[in-house]
């Protein structure tokens, strides 16, 4: 529908935008206020499927914005997944003012890769909110710089938890909608930028082989093969001279949905020999919880507490001189490898995501509820 866009009392441009008998209806679902806890905005986040939120007062002020992006470098910082909100928002963001133009304003809105830009009067009232797809309805933000790594996948594993299906299927061909699990993970990083991919084989070697060179030969893929199972990072020793930058590797099983870019900056920054992409997940225990003193005295009873954990994922950036560490032609985890790194000195990082941005479709019902959503 073609809509004539205001800001303030001039009009600016008419184009075909969304029409909205108020700002407040779009964005309601996504308010949280200063004393909401970190916790809960990223269980906002991933039920209303964004990676942005708007903070109001008791009195319905607009106070700013929290991306996930906030939530991530609070909890790298070590803040509690409890914390509430005020203790980490960034005042320093930036917003549209209600007498600029909309060319100005979409200025911003590219310059600052701003999913979403709300407009303010000069005394901090929101008066309206723009969004990318309002004003660039088909036109994908991509002024942010490609990085083009290396990209090794993990498929040699026989898929013991989606039996039978794997009998007849090696895990990285299970299908994704229309796609391969192993096609949805090579596009996501090919959209950042990376380019070469290295897979490591071993169960029905020859059918993944032949699916990826003969259906999407457009990838650049090299194939190494482990005789035997050299556990989750043994069989990249056979990649010792093949790779001089640093690397993703990823499990054939696992989809993220996060910027990887985000994840690269985080490791370059920290100087970091391995960083792990990991999932916060929060388990209800479901009793009550004793603490207790000397000669069994209680202490404390916590009625069905809520335990906050951070979990592997199975994706993570290594150093490239990491490769000669692991022993070749033996059986040798990331585990293995992470302690022997922690014993040298090295730094290990983790970049956290939040619990329903990691989809381990390796086991049955994670799996059915993605195909679903492809259908």
């Amino acid at each position: 529908m073609s809509a004539i866009i205001k800001v303030g009392a001039a009009v600016l441009l008419t184009i075909d935008y969304i029409p909205m008998t108020s700002y407040l209806n779009r964005i309601s679902s996504r308010i949280v206020h200063p004393e909401t806890t970190l916790i809960q905005c990223l269980k906002t986040m991933d039920d209303e499927k964004t990676k942005l939120l708007f903070v109001f007062n008791d009195k319905d002020s607009f106070i700013g914005l929290l991306t996930i992006g906030d939530i991530q470098r609070a909890i790298i910082r070590n803040v509690s997944l409890t914390a509430q909100v005020e203790t980490i928002l960034d005042t320093d963001k930036i917003f549209g003012k209600e007498n600029e133009s909309l060319e100005i304003l979409k200025n911003i809105m590219i310059r600052e890769r701003l999913e979403c830009l709300p407009i303010l009067k000069s005394n901090g009232e929101m008066t309206d909110v723009l969004f990318w797809e309002d004003v660039f309805p088909d036109k994908e933000i991509q002024v942010r710089d490609k990085i083009n790594l290396p990209v090794v996948i993990m498929a040699g594993g026989e898929g013991t938890r989606l039996r039978p299906l794997t009998h007849i299927l090696p895990k990285p061909l299970i299908p994704i909608g229309k796609k391969t699990i192993m096609e949805v993970i090579m596009e996501q990083f090919q959209s950042i930028g990376c380019s070469k991919f290295y897979v490591s084989v071993n169960y029905k070697a020859e059918l993944i082989e032949y699916y990826l060179s003969h259906n999407i030969p457009s990838f650049d893929i090299s194939f190494f093969k482990e005789n035997r199972p050299l556990g989750t990072i043994g069989s990249v020793s056979l990649l010792k001279g093949k790779i001089d930058t640093p690397f993703f590797v990823t499990n054939c099983d696992i989809m993220v949905d996060q910027d990887f870019r985000d994840v690269y900056e985080y490791h370059v920054n920290n100087h970091n020999d391995i960083t792990i992409v990991a999932a916060i997940k929060s388990y209800q225990i479901p009793y009550g919880v004793i603490e207790t003193a000397d000669n069994g005295i209680l202490m404390q009873l916590t009625e069905k507490p809520k335990m906050n954990l951070m979990v592997n994922t199975g994706v993570y950036v290594l150093n490239p001189e990491l490769i000669a560490e692991i022993p070749s032609a033996c059986m040798f985890h990331m585990t293995d490898l992470m302690e022997k790194i922690r014993k040298r000195g090295g730094q290990i990082g983790c970049f956290p995501v939040s619990e329903k941005s990691w989809k381990d479709i390796g086991e049955w019902d994670e799996y059915l509820k993605t195909i679903r959503l492809h259908e």
